[in-house]
């Protein structure tokens, strides 16, 4: 088995020098916010965070290829390798700019295209979750206070509390109905949205967190947490989460409802 400590360890490093950067920005009365192609907002802090763990994976990892969210794809200076890192500087940039504190950094190592390494961390809330293949999922203020976390065992929709990021996005998707039969019948429903929702579910809080079209950065992070805390994380087809697309993670007991309600 691969072990991926001194990877964890890096990962740690890279999070500590983004929370330092993004918390100095946060509030920030000069806090620069400009529109992306898309429309959605990107602060200097986004791209302060993305220029300096770029910089720190050139020297530490120069074989490893570079995917981030502002600056795009970087190849490795040292050749073609199977082994890339992937950077969401601010995961909630929206509420980053408002001043709300569910926002932050995501950090995932991909190899053959394949998430094994992800780590999130969300300084406003003084939490930091992380997880790779074969070494656990863990959530704490740092990585050396921290507890092992695992999915919830409710296997009821009838019992189990149901995040999603909002309803727009899933009448966009052409699954509003099946979305809201999965409300219905859930215990408990809340939009607690963007990585949040996810890391609940990892952690046990709750047991589902669907959204239905999510970029690769998005995603990359939340699936070796969730799956190394024992859950399921695939798209809407079932097919494991690789690329962008569509997400649905869970506790794994009621992923066939998930998969039933909003499947293709």
């Amino acid at each position: 088995m691969t072990s991926y400590a001194d990877d964890l360890g890096l990962a740690h490093l890279l999070a500590d020098t983004a929370d330092a950067i993004s918390m100095s920005r946060f509030r920030a009365l000069d806090l620069v916010v400009d529109s992306k192609p898309d429309l959605t907002p990107v602060s200097d802090a986004d791209t302060a965070v993305e220029k300096a763990l770029r910089a720190t994976l050139a020297r530490s990892r120069p074989r490893d290829g570079v995917l981030g969210e502002e600056f795009g794809t970087t190849p490795a200076k040292a050749g073609p390798g199977n082994r890339q890192w992937v950077l969401d500087p601010i995961d909630g940039t929206k509420n980053f700019v408002r001043g709300v504190p569910i926002w932050g950094t995501l950090i995932a190592l991909l190899e053959g295209g394949e998430p094994v390494l992800g780590l999130v961390s969300a300084p406003a809330l003084g939490r930091r979750w992380w997880g790779a293949r074969g070494h656990g999922a863990f959530a704490g203020k740092h990585a050396a206070q921290a507890t092992r976390i695992r999915v919830s065992a409710v296997s009821e929709l009838a019992d189990a509390s149901l995040s999603y990021s909002s309803l727009p996005s899933w009448e966009e998707a052409g699954r509003l109905d099946g979305m809201l039969d999965l409300m219905r019948g859930a215990w408990r429903t809340r939009a607690y949205g963007d990585f949040y929702g996810h890391m609940l579910v990892a952690e046990g809080a709750v047991e589902a967190m669907v959204e239905p079209d999510l970029a690769l950065w998005d995603m990359a992070a939340l699936v070796p947490i969730v799956t190394e805390a024992g859950g399921t994380c695939t798209n809407r087809a079932g097919e494991p989460l690789r690329g962008p697309g569509s997400v649905l993670i869970s506790n794994g007991r009621i992923h066939d409802v998930l998969l039933d309600k909003l499947g293709e």
